[in-house]
Order: structure tokens, then sequence, then C-alpha cells
């Protein structure tokens, strides 16, 4: 699986997988499916592939 480090895509990907978004504030996204929470930098075309890991992680998504 290749992982998005698009910001508009990754979140495709995770509203695809069922996340919700619940709030923004400033520049960041926090997204939702039960009891998972994750926090997305939103809009940035290039995500640093550490923080991209770690959002995959955090959705259960790795």
């Amino acid at each position: 699986m290749e992982l998005e480090t698009n910001s508009r895509n990754l979140l495709k990907v995770l509203k695809d997988a069922g996340f919700e978004e619940v709030s923004k504030r400033g520049s960041h996204l926090k997204l939702r499916k039960g009891d998972r929470t994750v926090i997305l930098p939103h809009p940035k075309k290039d995500l640093p592939l550490g923080t991209v890991k770690g959002i995959y992680q955090q959705a259960g998504l790795l």
C-alpha cells in the first residue's frame, strides 16, 4: 500500500475508511471513527513521511 503524503488525498482515504470530520481549528482537522481520533494538518501538499505513518497508525490502517 502506497502512503498518501498529500493531505487532500489522505483526507479522502480516511473518509473512505469511515472517518468523519468532527471539528476544524486553524490548519488542522479532527476526524473520528468510533474510539479512534486522528488529527490531520490540512491543507498541506507534502506531509512528512513520519507524520503520514503516524496518522495511518492512529487510524488503524497500517
